[in-house]
């Protein structure tokens, strides 16, 4: 393995080969979508510097953007102190990153009981 990719080996993935990959906007810091990597979709998203992850749905890679146009350009990589999830700082182009149309795919608000805020 090409020298470069060695903390990819430090990751936990889970038993289906996979680890949680938050995408967030490198400019304003809003987190737009969490999504499935494997070790492949790493190394495809370093290798292009474009983001690319796993459909656990349709189990085949896909690469961000790739029939919508709004991809992801990764312009950092980070993960957790517990190194089981990565965080993926983007530049979204199109300005849409959630399959439903809008910026951030967490749109749904929940309201907190009033003594939960007041804690």
């Amino acid at each position: 393995m090409d020298q470069k990719y060695l903390w990819i080996e430090a990751l936990k993935f889970n038993n289906k080969g996979l680890i949680p990959a938050i995408a967030q906007d490198d400019r304003d810091s809003t987190i737009l979508m969490m999504a499935w990597m494997n070790k492949e979709s790493i190394e495809q998203t370093l290798a292009t510097g474009e983001a690319h992850y796993w459909s656990r749905s349709r189990s085949e890679f896909w690469h961000k953007g790739a029939t919508s146009g709004h991809i992801q350009k990764v312009k950092q990589i980070f993960y957790d102190c517990d190194a089981d999830t990565i965080l993926l700082k983007i530049e979204q182009i199109g300005e849409i990153a959630c399959h439903t149309g809008v910026r951030s795919c967490f749109f749904n608000s929940v309201a907190l009981p009033l003594g939960a805020i007041m804690q």
